[in-house]
């Protein structure tokens, strides 16, 4: 899964290093947690790409109840083109949410219980950021509220995650981005092709405060090697 997630890059790199004609003004984020507003990349017709605020967590137009976003903040990339909540968007609404690294919980035994470690991965580069393979939706209220909001799509480890968790987010290349936000590619069985776990060479893990427990605590401190 992919619940914890860090931008701290200022809006200006993003404009440079994906094109970007506009983007959100937002601060350097250290803890960014599900139904917050997170920076996403899209693309329309025409080729012009922007920088976002969507909420995190997926919420279908079709929903009745909006409280459903809670649950959605990951899409398993196995059956996003099976499941209802996730299948149109998968085909029309793709987007990169850019992050500089996420977190992960590893249960370890310490003074006979079991806690949970906190993990921070990031890219092996440094500089560079990961591009998390993204959806989005908008929904509109019987009121007219409209929301916009996303979710991260997710799949089996890799060699680094494998003794973290059994899932880690789908992470694209430089190579896949243009072919991933192209609204044009509506084809399933081509979009399936991007769902696979990253190259392990490009990723390093190590483990940090547990102060990341706690969605409240904003620091650059809390990516800090412990």
């Amino acid at each position: 899964m992919c619940g914890r997630f860090v931008l701290a890059t200022p809006p200006a790199v993003l404009i440079q290093r994906f094109g970007l004609t506009s983007c959100v003004d937002y601060g350097p984020r250290y803890n960014i947690a599900p139904m917050t507003n997170v920076v996403v990349i899209r693309q329309n017709v025409e080729g012009e790409r922007t920088g976002e605020f969507h909420r995190w967590g997926l919420l279908p137009s079709w929903a009745k109840d909006p409280s459903i976003a809670g649950k959605l903040n990951n899409a398993r990339g196995e059956t996003v083109n099976d499941k209802a909540s996730f299948r149109s968007a998968f085909r029309r609404w793709r987007c990169i949410i850019p992050g500089e690294g996420f977190y992960e919980w590893k249960p370890v035994e310490e003074n006979g219980r079991t806690v949970k470690q906190p993990y921070y991965i990031r890219p092996k580069t440094d500089g560079e950021l990961f591009r998390f393979a993204g959806l989005t939706e908008r929904w509109t209220s019987p009121a007219g509220e409209e929301i916009l909001s996303c979710c991260i799509i997710t799949i089996g480890p890799n060699a680094v995650m494998e003794p973290i968790h059994d899932r880690m987010p789908v992470i694209l290349s430089v190579e896949d981005e243009a072919a991933w936000l192209n609204p044009a590619h509506t084809d399933p069985d081509m979009l399936r092709h991007f769902i696979r776990p990253a190259d392990p060479a490009n990723m390093v893990a190590f483990t940090v405060s547990r102060a990341v427990n706690s969605s409240r605590n904003e620091s650059p401190d809390l990516i800090a090697p412990v």
